[in-house]
């Protein structure tokens, strides 16, 4: 839990890190994407650790400071948008597992149908996994489509003994992208972090033609419990004059299901001049550390294919004061 409040969040004033993005694509990768983070005081050597996916599969980064990063280890293949926990000791890094790389690129020309669902594995170090095993399957009809299986961007919430698991689901392609964005947000819950999820019978979040920042589709969601309620953190997909761009909103909720609109965190921009967020805000991370919260997101410079870039950065905000 964040021991803040929803006004108290609201509130803050987010400003981006002068020297982003603090990540980019290596090692023939044209992507760094979806953040999850470890903050000092949750790793077993008080460091920063945040774990992303490539298009080569999932990384694990340290740092001292949540700025400076250097590489770790690829930790799996067939894996994008990863969540990582410590729950009582263990840590648990979920993960959307894909069919392997051939088979997805062969989805790209028709040929091919994507499947992915969510698994997990396990340590007790942050250096030696378990041979994952998968969490959440398909049991819902909305989770697919004509274009194949799609259970994404988990994110993990306990609460009260029970455990939330966020998940987005099915596919909606988006033209100048050429390539597919979740369709809707869903969730899970179980009574145990790694097995028995029962799936929500529809989803908590839809596309929406009359709501300015998810009229194509729904993106991802990540939700914390505060002190006094939910918030969420989405980046849904929409149309701008023709163009498809995805920014950063804020939500709130009394249940942690249902979500109204609070503010604009981030959108799209130039910033200080570079390119690396003109067009999409994608997945993002919130901690808190200190007297400050951080979000951590991936962006986008330009929606083609072929030249369209990824990258990590993040804001910051001075946690502020409760008015009475």
């Amino acid at each position: 839990m964040i021991d803040l409040t929803i006004e108290q969040i609201k509130n803050a004033e987010f400003k981006l890190y002068e020297n982003n993005p603090i990540i980019k694509p290596f090692d023939g990768s044209f992507i760094v994407a979806d953040p999850s983070l470890l903050i000092p005081d949750k790793a077993i050597d008080h460091k920063w650790h945040m774990f992303f996916h490539t298009n080569l599969g999932v990384y694990h980064f340290i740092s001292d400071d949540g700025i400076k990063f250097s590489k770790v280890a690829r930790i799996l293949s067939r894996a994008m948008r990863p969540n990582i926990n410590c729950i009582n000791g263990t840590y648990y890094l979920f993960y959307e597992r894909t069919a392997p790389l051939i088979i997805n690129a062969l989805t790209f020309i028709n040929l091919a149908k994507w499947h992915s669902e969510i698994y997990v594995t396990k340590s007790s170090n942050l250096i030696n996994w378990s041979k994952p095993e998968r969490v959440i399957a398909n049991t819902k009809e909305f989770e697919r489509d004509a274009r194949g299986l799609a259970i994404s961007n988990p994110y993990l919430l306990e609460d009260n003994g029970r455990f939330v698991m966020y998940y987005s689901c099915g596919q909606t392609f988006i033209k100048d992208c050429g390539f597919c964005e979740p369709t809707y947000i869903s969730y899970a819950e179980s009574n145990f972090a790694d097995c028995d999820y029962l799936s929500a019978e529809k989803p908590i979040i839809s596309p929406d033609k009359d709501n300015p920042y998810l009229n194509l589709c729904s993106g991802c969601l990540k939700v914390y419990k505060v002190s006094d309620g939910y918030l969420g953190f989405q980046n849904g997909i929409y149309d701008d004059n023709g163009e498809s761009q995805s920014a950063i909103i804020m939500l709130s909720s009394a249940d942690g299901k249902s979500f109204e609109f609070e503010k604009m965190i981030l959108q799209p921009q130039l910033d200080n001049g570079k390119e690396w967020m003109n067009q999409f805000v994608y997945a993002s991370h919130l901690v808190r550390y200190e007297n400050k919260l951080r979000l951590y997101f991936n962006a986008r410079d330009v929606a083609n294919p072929l030249i369209g870039r990824e990258c990590i950065g993040f804001c910051e905000a001075e946690i502020p004061e409760i008015q009475r």
